[in-house]
């Protein structure tokens, strides 16, 4: 694997030179738009509807939509004094118990490996935090966001779940439909519990599998060993123009306007010659 970004975890005075790693991808699987006539994959411009034009990565703002159609442009100079992007710390504040962490709080998740002469002290923050069950609230910037995150012991690696800051994370009491009142009899509840204990199983991530992504390769699959893949048409080649056959063509089509142009000069001269 390669790292993300190659930065360091401070606590206190303490500083431990570290790499950051994704710990996770992605396996859906990604569809091309083509258009249904021709099987050419469609192109997504930026577009101006007001100009009527291209636009390029030069002439592109940052722009704030703070009412309906009206914005504020910010420029990178405004930017500048907020916390610089590209920051690569990760700055441990607290050290709490992970059962206090609502999971909905959870975003991504990254691997923390010791750069170059920083193992001792990073395997020393591991089993501190190991033996004290603790995990460390910390704050970083990944790319242009300024996130919080929880950084904890797995498998004798230290791992970063970047977390949703408080007025990200939506109050489940905005959800009407949980204003109810129920009445739960004895045995329905002892139902329920007994239901729950026969389904109740050690975790083992490796059972569960993406079902519908199976059954979608296996189509994928027989398409292409059937030979019924699709391909788009060639593009065609620019037509390459004789310049010496360009210009006589010209040539020819101004004696051709020129002498279609001489009868109207003399009738002209004439009717300018009768009216004096």
């Amino acid at each position: 694997m390669r790292p993300l970004w190659k930065g360091a975890m401070t606590f206190g005075l303490v500083y431990i030179p570290v790499k950051l790693y994704t710990a996770t991808e992605r396996k859906d699987i990604k569809f091309n738009m083509l258009h249904a006539k021709c099987n050419t994959p469609i192109q997504y411009r930026k577009h101006c509807p007001h100009c009527e034009e291209e636009v390029g990565m030069d002439e592109i703002v940052r722009g704030y939509e703070y009412e309906k159609g009206r914005y504020v442009v910010l420029s990178d100079e405004e930017l500048a004094g907020t916390p610089a992007e590209g920051t690569r710390n990760i700055s441990l504040l607290d050290f709490v118990d992970l059962g206090e962490i609502d999971p909905v709080y959870f975003d991504k998740s990254y691997y923390l490996a010791p750069s170059e002469g920083g193992q001792k002290v990073y395997e020393l923050l591991r089993q501190a935090m190991e033996q004290t069950g603790k995990v460390g609230i910390a704050r970083v910037m990944i790319r242009t966001k300024e996130t919080l995150a929880c950084v904890r012991v797995s498998n004798r690696t230290l791992v970063m779940n970047t977390m949703l800051y408080p007025d990200e994370v939506r109050k489940p009491e905005m959800m009407a439909e949980l204003d109810y009142q129920v009445n739960i009899h004895d045995n329905e509840r002892k139902m329920a519990l007994s239901l729950v204990e026969n389904l109740a199983a050690p975790f083992d991530p490796g059972k569960y599998t993406d079902e519908r992504r199976e059954a979608i390769s296996e189509v994928i699959r027989a398409k292409v060993a059937g030979d019924v893949a699709v391909r788009p048409p060639e593009a065609q080649p620019a037509k390459v123009v004789d310049l010496m056959e360009a210009l006589k063509t010209s040539i020819e089509l101004a004696k051709k306007e020129r002498t279609s142009d001489k009868p109207r000069r003399k009738t002209a001269r004439k009717k300018e010659a009768g009216a004096g």
